[in-house]
């Protein structure tokens, strides 16, 4: 056999293929679902608007809240204000300047009554027109928290303008002796 012949072989001979061909067909593209893909959108801008929502709704209660704190730190500095406004109304200066401005005095010689028979022990007399305790001056100290406050009997007066007392008196007279302690009633 030549070299020409035996090239030839294989292309002479008619190539068998086995079982079906195969063979491409035409594309055809599916058109997308446009339902699907407005739900989908919808459903992002949906979850996007709930998010926005919820965050607005937060910020807004934290505003709330601050001021919510800022109006009970307010409270609290007007209740503190207050307590010290109660505590310069019970003070026992404020009380006397109130009490001289009524005319009342402190005697030096004060009666008592005993409630087991009723008896007055001491002088019984009543108080003369000058007090035995000058409390505007002396020993008590300036309370500066009733110093501008006006008086309960003249509010035209603060306890700066009550004028002294007289000097006290230079006799002062002791208390009644007691026997067996304070007097008290029979409840027995």
């Amino acid at each position: 056999m030549s070299t020409a012949h035996a090239q030839l072989l294989p292309f002479d001979q008619p190539v068998r293929r086995q079982g079906p061909q195969l063979e491409a067909l035409p594309s055809r593209r599916r058109k997308p679902r446009l339902t699907y893909a407005l739900v989908a959108i919808a459903g992002a801008v949906l979850i996007a608007l709930a998010q926005l929502g919820m965050t607005i709704l937060t910020a807004q209660s934290s505003y709330d809240l601050a001021a919510v704190e800022q109006q009970q730190r307010q409270l609290t500095l007007d209740q503190q204000e207050l307590t010290e406004d109660l505590a310069g109304l019970s003070s026992p200066q404020y009380l006397a300047a109130n009490a001289s401005a009524l005319g009342m005095v402190i005697d030096s010689t004060p009666s008592y009554l005993r409630l087991s028979d009723s008896a007055i022990l001491g002088s019984g007399a009543p108080a003369g027109d000058t007090s035995t305790v000058n409390v505007q001056n002396g020993n008590a100290a300036a309370n500066a928290l009733i110093a501008q406050t006006p008086l309960v009997t003249d509010e035209d007066m603060t306890i700066a303008d009550v004028t002294p007392q007289q000097d006290v008196p230079e006799t002062v007279t002791e208390a009644p002796v007691l026997e067996g302690g304070l007097p008290a009633p029979n409840t027995h």
